[in-house]
C-alpha cells in the first residue's frame, strides 16, 4: 500500500491547572517546520545489555526509543518463526542473538527461546535452543531483561530470580540457569513479579501484582516496601539514574534505595483510574509502564496515561519532585475524533463515531526529548485478561485506534498537543532517533474486529503523524500482535511477537530468508 496521510490536529496548549476540562478536538491541516534531531536518550544503564535491545521497552527508562535504525520505508522481506507461542518479550544481546520469552498457546507455559536473526534461512518451527520456565500469573514472567553478560534476568513462577545464559557446546546451543535467588521470603505465596529492572548500583528492582516493591542486591539479599493495600502493579517498572518509577492501579510512584538497598517511597501521585476497567485494557487503572524522558538528561520527566472515564489524559511529572507539568487530554473517543472523512484506508477503520467508542491505552508511551507519543488500545480484543482484572465496562467496543503526540513546552510549564491520527496500532510503537521513523504493526479491517483481520508493518512520521508506508504481513488471526512490544535489532530488522510466534521484517535483499513484501 502507498503512503496514507491523515489530517493531523493543530497544536493545543495545556497547563497543569487548566487541563482538567475535556477538549473537543477538530481535524485541521498543520504547517510545521522539520523537527530537530530526536533525543537525547538517557545514559545507558551499565547493568543492562546493549542499549535499545536489552529491555522490552528498549532501555531502563522504558522510552520505547532507540538509536538503532529500522527497516525503513523501502521494499522489505518478511519471515516467520511459527512457535505455537505468544512472544511478548524479544531482546538482543551483544552477540547478536535474540532471546525471546514466550508463552505457549496451549497451557500458557513460559518458555525461553534462543534465535539467530542473521541466519541464512529461518528454522521452520524451531529455534537454536529453548528452556521451559515454571508458570506463574498471566503477566508474571512477561517482563524480563538482558544483563551486561547477555543473560536473561527473570522471576519464574516459583518466585526465584533467575539469570539464564546461553553457550555453544560442540556446535549446539544451550540455555542454562546460571544463578538462582530464592525470593519466597520476600514475595508471599500466590503473588507474582510483574515488573523487573536494574538500577545504576546493580540492584535488581522488582514489583509484584500484589503491590510489593523490592530490591535484590549483589549478595542476593531482598528488601521490600509494601504499597497501600488494594493497589496492584500490572505493568513493568522503569529506572533512571535518580530512582525507580512504578505505576499501580491507583497511583504513580517514584522510589529510591538507601545505602543498604532498602527501598523507600520518594513521592506518590494518585491519578484518575475511572470507574472500571475499559475494553482493550488488562487492568482497572493505567496501562502504562512509566516512561522517563526529557530534553536535557533524557530522564528529568516521567509520564503515564490515566484511565479517566470518557477521554484519558497524559500526565507528565518532574521526576525529581513529582510536580505535575501537565494533564493533557489524549486519544479522543471516536465520536469526538472526527467525522471528517469516514474511512481513510485500512489503517483507520471508521471514524464517524458509534456506540461504544471510547478512549484508553494499555501501552507504554514513547518518550524522547520533549515529545511523547501515545497509542490507543481501546476496544482491542485480547483473548484473555489477568485473574482479578474485573469486568470491562462496556464488555466490548470497536477498535478504532489512533495516536497522539504531545510536546512539553520549552519552558517546562505545560504541554501542547501536536497531532492526532487514526492509525490502528496493534503493537507498542517504537521510535528510531537515527532514521526518524515510528515503527509499529497495524490491524487491518473494520473497527469491529473479526478473526479475518490482517496485520501490517507500518512506518509513521513522528513529525506529522502521517503514515509513510505499510506492508501486509499476515492475513490470519495467528498473526495477531496483541499490542505486544517489538524489537529493532542492531542490523536493522523489526522483529515482532505474535500470538503464535515471531515475525521478522527486514530490508529486501539483506540476506536472510522470507517472502518479499508488497
Amino acid at each position: 500500500m502507498g503512503a496514507v496521510t491523515f489530517p493531523p490536529i493543530s497544536g493545543f496548549r495545556r497547563t497543569s491547572l487548566a487541563a482538567c476540562g475535556a477538549l473537543a478536538l477538530a481535524f485541521a491541516p498543520m504547517t510545521a517546520s522539520a523537527d530537530p534531531a530526536w533525543g537525547p536518550l538517557a545514559p545507558p544503564n551499565p547493568h543492562l545489555g546493549p542499549d535499545g535491545t536489552s529491555t522490552m521497552h528498549g532501555d531502563a527508562g522504558s522510552s520505547d526509543a532507540t538509536a538503532l535504525a529500522g527497516p525503513g520505508t523501502g521494499p522489505v522481506s518478511i519471515a516467520q518463526y511459527p512457535l505455537a507461542s505468544a512472544c511478548p518479550t524479544l531482546l538482543q544481546g551483544a552477540d547478536g542473538l535474540v532471546v525471546a520469552l514466550c508463552t505457549t498457546m496451549i497451557g500458557q507455559n513460559p518458555t525461553v527461546h534462543l534465535l539467530d536473526p542473521a541466519a541464512s534461512t529461518f528454522p521452520v518451527g524451531g529455534t537454536l535452543a529453548q528452556l521451559p520456565l515454571t508458570k506463574g500469573s498471566l503477566l508474571g514472567g512477561v517482563y524480563a531483561y538482558l544483563d551486561s553478560a547477555d543473560r536473561l534476568v527473570v522471576v519464574d513462577g516459583t518466585r526465584h530470580l533467575l539469570r539464564i545464559g546461553h553457550t555453544q557446546v560442540h556446535g549446539n546451543w544451550q540455555l542454562t540457569v546460571d544463578s538462582s535467588v530464592d525470593l519466597t521470603s520476600a514475595i508471599p505465596d500466590g503473588d507474582n513479579v510483574t515488573g523487573l529492572a536494574p538500577d545504576w548500583d546493580g540492584n535488581v528492582w522488582f514489583a509484584t501484582g500484589g503491590g510489593i516493591v523490592g530490591t535484590v542486591d549483589a549478595a542476593g539479599t531482598a528488601r521490600t516496601v509494601a504499597l497501600p493495600e488494594g493497589e496492584q502493579v500490572q505493568n513493568s517498572i522503569s529506572t533512571s539514574v535518580d530512582g525507580t518509577a512504578v505505576a499501580t492501579t491507583h497511583a504513580t510512584y517514584h522510589l529510591g534505595a538507601g545505602p543498604d538497598a532498602q527501598p523507600y517511597i520518594d513521592w506518590r501521585r494518585p491519578y484518575d483510574r475511572g470507574s472500571a476497567r475499559k475494553p482493550g485494557q488488562l487492568s482497572w487503572g493505567t496501562g502504562s509502564t512509566p516512561t522517563y524522558f526529557g530534553p536535557v538528561t533524557g530522564s528529568e520527566y516521567m509520564t503515564i496515561v490515566d484511565n479517566a472515564d470518557g477521554q484519558v489524559n497524559l500526565l507528565v511529572y518532574r521526576s525529581a519532585t513529582g510536580d505535575e507539568i501537565c494533564k493533557e487530554p489524549v486519544l479522543p473517543p471516536g465520536d469526538a475524533a472526527g467525522s471528517s472523512s469516514g474511512s481513510a484506508g485500512s489503517l483507520s477503520g471508521s471514524v464517524s463515531g458509534s456506540t461504544g467508542s471510547g478512549s484508553g491505552s494499555e501501552n507504554s508511551p514513547i518518550g524522547i526529548g520533549r515529545s511523547v507519543f501515545v497509542a490507543s488500545t481501546y476496544g482491542y480484543p485480547y483473548p484473555t485478561v489477568p485473574a482479578g482484572a474485573g469486568p470491562a465496562v462496556p464488555p466490548s467496543a470497536p477498535f478504532r485506534g489512533g495516536m497522539t503526540r504531545v510536546d512539553v513546552d520549552a519552558d517546562g510549564q505545560g504541554c501542547t498537543t501536536v497531532w492526532q491520527n487514526q492509525v490502528r496500532s496493534a503493537a507498542v510503537p517504537h521510535l528510531s532517533i537515527t532514521d526518524g521513523n515510528i515503527y509499529t504493526m497495524v490491524r487491518e479491517g473494520l473497527d469491529v474486529t473479526t478473526p479475518l483481520d490482517g496485520f501490517a508493518y507500518a512506518v509513521v512520521d513522528p513529525g506529522t503523524g502521517a503514515v509513510k508506508t505499510t506492508r501486509t504481513v499476515t492475513g490470519t488471526l495467528l498473526g495477531d500482535t496483541l499490542q505486544m512490544s517489538a524489537l529493532v535489532t542492531a542490523d536493522g530488522r523489526y522483529m515482532q511477537g505474535t500470538i503464535s510466534g515471531i515475525v521478522s521484517v527486514e530490508p529486501a535483499g539483506s540476506g536472510s530468508g522470507g517472502s518479499a513484501g508488497s
